[in-house]
């Protein structure tokens, strides 16, 4: 490649800036990826990368597109000097684009966090320039696979901190709804169906949505748990291994299955409307619904699931929630609860899921303690 010429000027311009360069500050690398000391967390991986998994908080500003990525890979696989050379080229510009567009506004004080797949050269190229500027930068050692080991080591430590207090009840008893009311009340509540986009059974998929990546859900949940004071107890759903396809971590589950939990008894006719409140989607998008009952045809005769689609395809929605409740989804929790939990339930009674019931049931749920609680052996609103 030929040189270009450098006048006297240019020579002493580029002697003056590497010459700053020597003594100004470079990034410091840490290995803690919940480091305190920064405002911003920057992951500069590709939007592909980004989007399967990250650190949540995190802002993605890629050093290479999806498509660069995908170029620079397969130039690299045939000439890995060249290769360099292309990345090299594609990099800096982007990092232009990245200093201008989020950059140029920020305080002296301003100090970020930057990782990428192995704390190598994506993130290096960005944070040197970053601390040229002046900006006190870190770099994530190992980049994200430092986190997913930290990620692993959550989920296997943190669980065991908290005490849980599970609420449980057969589908249709508003157990989500009173979470999000415990939530509201200011109790710390882990939504693992929230975390997950799914409400936990066939019927479960968003339509109008998609199930996060394993490793995004992993990532949100030990999100919640760090925010989390192990003083005070979190309340959660009982759930089986699976929500949809994904795992509930395996000592989240088997802390929750020791755990204290309160089965809700809200009455059918309750349960039947609750649900007919909460699956819009599902009565308007009954082609949809359709697909997902003619996968119980391997647990129910057909002769069976006929009968339930033809209860929706006449629209007939109070009989045919009845007739999957106490058909499939009743029988379904009594042998889940009996396989995953250890401790005796204590049995909880509402009358409706109106305000006028819940709040006092949930102010009553959080002011008994433990003791109380056995001692009664049930509750009603």
């Amino acid at each position: 490649m030929p040189s270009l010429p450098c006048s006297r000027l240019q020579c002493r311009v580029f002697s003056q800036f590497f010459r700053h360069f020597s003594k100004s500050r470079l990034p410091v690398v840490i290995a803690d990826p919940f480091n305190p000391n920064v405002n911003e967390v920057i992951d500069v991986r590709s939007p592909d990368e980004y989007k399967e998994d990250h650190i949540p908080g995190a802002i993605n500003l890629p050093v290479l597109s999806n498509t660069e990525r995908h170029e620079v890979g397969k130039l690299y696989s045939e000439d890995s000097f060249k290769g360099q050379i292309y990345g090299a080229q594609l990099v800096t510009k982007n990092i232009s684009q990245i200093i201008h567009d989020h950059v140029t506004e920020k305080p002296k004080e301003y100090s970020p966090l930057i990782y990428c797949w192995r704390g190598g050269q994506r993130s290096q190229s960005v944070a040197i320039v970053m601390a040229q500027i002046g900006f006190n930068v870190f770099v994530l050692e190992k980049g994200y696979k430092t986190y997913k080991a930290k990620v692993k080591e959550c989920l296997e430590k943190l669980p065991t901190q908290f005490t849980f207090k599970v609420l449980s009840g057969p589908t249709g008893s508003g157990k989500t709804h009173l979470l999000s009311q415990l939530s509201a009340l200011g109790e710390q509540v882990l939504d693992l169906e929230g975390l997950a986009n799914h409400k936990g059974s066939v019927l479960g998929w968003d339509i109008n949505g998609s199930q996060p990546s394993q490793k995004w859900f992993d990532s949100l949940i030990v999100d919640r748990l760090r925010r989390f004071d192990p003083d005070k107890v979190v309340w959660m759903e009982s759930e089986s291994v699976k929500i949809g396809k994904l795992h509930v971590p395996s000592v989240l589950h088997k802390e929750m299955g020791k755990s204290q939990y309160f089965k809700i008894t809200l009455p059918l006719e309750e349960r039947i409307q609750h649900i007919i409140q909460i699956y819009p989607d599902y009565i308007e998008n009954f082609q949809f619904t359709k697909e997902q009952l003619l996968k119980l045809q391997k647990h129910h005769s057909g002769s069976r699931v006929r009968d339930w689609i033809t209860l929706g395809e006449r629209q007939q929605w109070p009989e045919f929630v009845e007739a999957l409740l106490t058909e499939h989804y009743d029988p379904l929790y009594s042998r889940s609860q009996r396989k995953h939990f250890k401790s005796h339930a204590t049995e909880v009674y509402l009358d409706s899921l109106g305000p006028e019931h819940v709040q006092p049931f949930l102010q009553r749920l959080i002011s008994c303690s433990l003791s109380e609680v056995k001692d009664v052996g049930s509750m009603s609103a």
